[in-house]
Order: structure tokens, then sequence, then C-alpha cells
């Protein structure tokens, strides 16, 4: 068979700042990719859907007959509702935001020694939205809902992404004692990462002229999606340096600890943890383009002697769980250059925090890590890490997109 005739598979992900698409082919080669920014923020669904549409009507008319299946993810924990029929109510709350007076609601539901026993869990955000909404809606993550979007069903809920809201994976079922809530009917019907949720549906197949028969594929979070799109082996861990830093390696069994997340990826278990902070603590003080040309002046073999810790706001999920953690972004020297390396030097140190950490509660001992996102791009802030953490580093360019286009790929075709 030409490669020219292989079938294709579209992967879409949600990120903080816009959306990215990946076609790859049945070699799990990519042929195209797109990507289009929110107009507003994370919190606007009508973005998510403007977005989705302006990237899925530009893929090119000669590879839309031969894609054949489709898989979406979306940031973690960006929680909407909607009515029965999908329609929004209002904003999304996005993934960062806590909700500190609810914390004695969540200690009677959720478990204390469980990573949903925080007032920035997704948990958290249904008890916000119910208030506002009511009890007769249904709540969705963002690439759950964006996947109904497509099929015209918001049924359905993939587990990685509804960990957050209190998912129990290794039962496959919700706690029992959520049950007692009023709410517990706005809960998904949850289905695991890869599961062929239905066809694409007719309405959206036409409005992109899109095969009838594209099968849409359960998803799973942006973070999982990079680490799937970078194909580590056991001994490589996979730091993404996005707005957020991310921490993720695959582990022989869950680890169970505050601010760790454990994954379900086919058989494997992907571990990990996600901070407040990263690249959007940088886009506070600098452009793109001051950020790229400050860089190039930093020496990544001194350091700044500057202390901080640049969180965007107050509250931290990992390597410390502390909702009250305040970011030190203070004091500003007069040279940009030895600010920026500060705050790449803040950041680095919380990446190092977080590899000891998995390492502490028992993921391998990491040989190499892989970095993906916009600051693995960034050589000297490569050099200042592999010089702090002490561990060759290398970069991949494999969007997260791809990953997604992966796990439809790995769905459909034996």
């Amino acid at each position: 068979m030409s490669v020219d005739n292989y079938k294709l598979f579209l992967g879409i992900d949600l990120g903080t700042s816009g959306v990215r698409i990946s076609i790859i082919n049945e070699l799990s080669e990519q042929i195209y990719m797109d990507s289009n920014i929110y107009e507003n923020k994370l919190e606007n669904c009508n973005d998510w859907i403007k977005s989705c549409s302006e990237i899925l009507h530009s893929i090119p008319l000669q590879l839309k007959p031969r894609i054949i299946g489709c898989s979406v993810a979306g940031t973690s924990g960006t929680l909407l509702a909607c009515n029965s029929e999908g329609k929004p109510l209002g904003n999304a709350i996005a993934y960062y935001t806590s909700f500190p007076n609810k914390e004695s609601i969540i200690r009677k539901y959720i478990p204390s020694n469980s990573t949903t026993c925080n007032t920035n869990s997704s948990f958290a955000r249904a008890l916000h939205l119910t208030d506002l909404h009511g009890l007769n809606i249904k709540l969705r993550h963002q690439a759950d809902w964006i996947s109904g979007w497509l099929a015209n069903n918001w049924e359905y809920g993939e587990e990685g992404n509804n960990l957050r809201l209190g998912w129990d994976l290794k039962n496959e079922e919700w706690p029992k004692s959520f049950k007692q809530l009023e709410w517990f009917t706005a809960l998904p019907k949850i289905v695991r990462s890869g599961h062929i949720l239905s066809k694409i549906s007719f309405c959206k197949a036409k409005e992109f002229s899109l095969p009838r028969d594209l099968f849409i594929v359960a998803g799973t979070t942006d973070s999982n999606a990079a680490v799937l799109a970078a194909n580590p082996d056991d001994s490589e861990g996979v730091t993404i340096l996005g707005s957020t830093i991310v921490l993720k390696c695959f582990v022989d069994k869950p680890i169970n600890s505050m601010g760790i997340s454990n994954h379900r990826i086919g058989k494997r278990w992907l571990s990990g943890g996600a901070s407040n902070a990263g690249g959007s603590v940088l886009k506070k003080f600098f452009s793109n383009q001051e950020i790229e040309e400050i860089s190039n002046q930093i020496n990544p073999k001194i350091d700044s002697g500057i202390n901080l810790i640049p969180l965007p706001f107050r509250g931290e999920r990992f390597p410390y769980d502390d909702p009250n953690m305040m970011p030190v972004l203070e004091p500003r020297p007069i040279s940009d250059c030895l600010y920026l390396q500060a705050l790449l030097e803040g950041l680095t140190e919380i990446e190092l925090n977080g590899w000891q950490k998995l390492q502490a509660l028992g993921a391998p001992n990491i040989k190499k890590i892989i970095t993906i996102g916009g600051g693995s791009k960034n050589l000297n802030w490569q050099r200042l890490r592999r010089r702090k953490i002490g561990i060759p580093i290398s970069s991949c360019n494999n969007p997260p997109a791809m990953g997604a286009a992966i796990l439809a790929l790995k769905a459909l075709i034996n």
C-alpha cells in the first residue's frame, strides 16, 4: 500500500492558550499539524468551539476523506456545566481555580488521603457550578465536552480526565459516598482512554467535510497526550514545559500520595504531578520575543543569586500540595537578563523537587528527561536545567495533539 493511501488519524489538543491538531498515518508519522489561539481565555468555551471549528475547516481537503478516527485531549480539571443537550450554562472553571470555602464539604465526601481532597480539585469546582446552575445539569471536562460536541452525545467522560472529580481508577467506580450527592446524575458515564465512543455526528461530518464513518475515540489529558507523543521508555521521564510544569513517568504500580495523579494508558501506569508554575509566569513580565532574545544572553553556568518562587498566584499543587503557598517574585533586579534567569532557576528548582519527590515515593530512577512544550525550545534554560538536575535532558518536538492521534490509531488499528 502506498503511504499516500494510508488511513489517517486526527488528534485534537485543547491547551491553556489554544487548540492544536495533528494528523498521523498508520506508521505514526505526522503528516499535518495546525494551531489556533483562543480569542479570549481558557474559561470561554465559545472559544473552544470557534478555535476547533476554524482548525477543522482548514484541514486540506485531500486529507479529510482518509481520516477514520479522532481523539481529543484537554486540560485536566477544566470543568464545564451544560444542559442535557450539551449547551454550556456559562463559562467553564479553569483547572487552576481553587475554592477554599468548599473544604468542609469536600472532606465530607472525599477521603483525606485522596488527591481529590483539596480545594483545587474538580470536585470543588463541581460544588461551585452546582451552586451556580442548580442540580439538573451535566458536568463535563474540556476534552469530554469537545468529544461530545463532535459526536452530539455528552453522556461519556474519559477516566483520566475525571480523576480530579473523584473517579476511583483502581475500582473503576465513583466513591460510594457520591451516591449521597444531590447532583450525582450530573456525573458522566466513565470509559477508558482509547474506548470507541461513537461515530462523528452527521451534522459535524457535513459541516467540516469529514467522513460520516469517522470514529470518535475517548481521549486523555493534555499532559498524558504529550507523554504518548514523546514515547519514553521505562528509564525516561517527561517534563512538559508549557503554561505549567508537568512531570510524568511510567511506573510499575500507582503512586498514592497527595498531589500525585495516576493514569492508566493502555496496560501501563503513568504517574506524575503538575505545578501551577510554568511559562504563564514568564509571560507576566516578558513577551515571547523578549523571552527568546533575553534567554540568549543568559550564562547558564553561573547562578543569578536570586531565590524566587515563580507561582502565578497563591497556591501550589505539586511538588508541594499547599493552597496557601505565596509567589515570591521579588526582588527584581535592574537587569532583565538577570531577572529572567532567576525566574527560570525558580522553575527549575520546582522541576528538580518534583523529580526528587516522585523517586522518593517509588518512581523509577530517571536516567534521562525528555522535554516537550514551548519551554523545550529554550536552549539556555535546558543547559541550566541539565546543570541543576544533573541528568541528561533532550527535547521532543512532537505536539500533544500527536499523542491524541496515536490513541485513535491504537483504538482502530490492531
